[in-house]
């Protein structure tokens, strides 16, 4: 059971956090659904800068694991006519500005959107809105194009420290051994859609991003008309490929 649960919630997609006047939520935005992850309250006012500042800070600790895993698309959302979005972007940038320097190893990609995302009936309507699919596509383009660099970089490189594969059944045999789990690498998996949408046997495949989401492999799925998508094609559709941890 717990096998076709993941298939259902498919692969990691974003960060939302949904700000209300005294608490935040963390979902996790997946390809299929958004799941609770994180309500955080805010202790004091607003007009409390010192508590306000905490909450801030708050919101970034239970961020922090997550941009870890990989998963560098946030999308901040709040009601209309409100500043608590942008009060906490503002934090970002104030306090926090390796998050959204352009040359940091650690840089998430950060987005706005107007709308309340602290119930599963308000986050479902809002991640089905045509703005919420322009948001994910922007954010997770400079997530992709940041992954595909080091991709190229990997493939310039004489070292034998990282690992390169295009072939399925060897990025397979990769992922599923569970004597290569190592901390001391980053691991990267990522599809063309095309490559999904063509492939025959989808239970195979989806099989293959559950079990690599499991284990902490950074999974992104990209648009084969973008230019990330048109190298990953030249590639095959699926590239697995490994970087040491700096």
């Amino acid at each position: 059971m717990k096998h076709k649960k993941g298939y259902r919630r498919g692969y990691p997609v974003a960060v939302l956090v949904g700000f209300e006047n005294d608490h935040a939520v963390l979902w996790h935005v997946f390809s299929h659904v958004a799941k609770l992850h994180f309500t955080l309250k805010l202790s004091g006012e607003r007009t409390d800068e010192r508590a306000l500042y905490k909450f801030h800070e708050s919101v970034i600790g239970a961020l922090r694991p997550t941009l870890k895993e990989g998963i560098r698309s946030i999308v901040v959302s709040a009601p209309m006519k409100t500043t608590y979005a942008k009060d906490f972007l503002d934090h970002v940038r104030r306090h926090h500005t390796y998050l959204i320097q352009l040359k940091s190893a650690n840089r998430a990609t950060f987005a706005e959107l107007v709308g309340s995302a602290d119930r599963p009936h308000k986050v479902a309507e809002l991640v089905k809105t045509k703005e919420f699919h322009k948001l994910i596509a922007e954010t997770t383009s400079d997530e992709v194009d940041l992954i595909v660099d080091a991709l190229k970089k990997r493939l310039r490189s004489t070292s034998s420290d990282s690992a390169v594969l295009f072939s399925l059944k060897e990025i397979e045999d990769r992922v599923y051994d569970p004597k290569r789990d190592d901390d001391s690498e980053k691991k990267y998996l990522i599809l063309t859609d095309k490559f999904l949408a063509d492939n025959e046997d989808k239970g195979r495949i989806n099989r293959l991003l559950l079990i690599a989401n499991n284990r902490k492999i950074k999974t992104r799925i990209v648009n084969a008309e973008t230019p990330a998508g048109r190298r990953i094609s030249q590639l095959g559709g699926a590239v697995f490929f490994t970087q040491p941890n700096e």
